[in-house]
């Protein structure tokens, strides 16, 4: 399903004692939250004054955020960007959008179950579905996830041998 908005990091904690805010994204890649102008938190717009990459976290200088105490006041909040804004190329999808998805055995066509978790490891994603069992792929394109098609709510995957579909 596609989003509006999708969580895009969580503030951790404070860098110094200027306000600055550690915020550690959420899909691994700091610098694409660099890209942006403009976050979301608790559903309010909020323009960064400064967002720089910094020992794989974001250092983040919001307005009105002048010290290290009001910075503490924003640990554990959430930021998130609008989806269009993103610019994502053709196929690639955000991981909370697959969540939901019907997993469809692609020879058989038969329905295995649906995306619950997209988990990341350090070869690559891998997707938990649950069906009559529960089992986990890993999101490599063509050898296991065949098409992602979001208008039809669908995800075709290659069952191998011991796979437990």
């Amino acid at each position: 399903m596609k989003l509006e908005t999708i969580q895009a990091g969580r503030i951790t904690g404070v860098h110094g004692i200027r306000g600055e805010l550690r915020v550690l994204p959420r899909d691994g890649d700091p610098d694409f939250l660099t890209r942006f102008r403009t976050f979301y938190m608790d559903g309010q717009p909020v323009t960064p004054a400064a967002c720089r990459v910094h020992k794989g976290t974001v250092l983040m200088k919001l307005p009105g955020v002048e010290d290290r105490t009001a910075a503490e006041a924003l640990r554990g909040k959430d930021l998130y960007i609008r989806r269009e804004d993103a610019d994502l190329p053709d196929g690639e999808w955000f991981d909370d959008e697959l969540l939901g998805l019907e997993v469809y055995n692609g020879e058989t066509g038969e329905c295995v179950g649906e995306l619950t978790a997209v988990e990341t490891y350090p070869a690559s994603k891998v997707y938990t579905i649950r069906g009559v069992k529960e089992f986990m792929v890993p999101a490599v394109k063509d050898a296991f996830i065949l098409s992602i098609d979001m208008e039809n709510n669908r995800m075709d995957i290659r069952v191998w041998e011991g796979l437990d579909a």
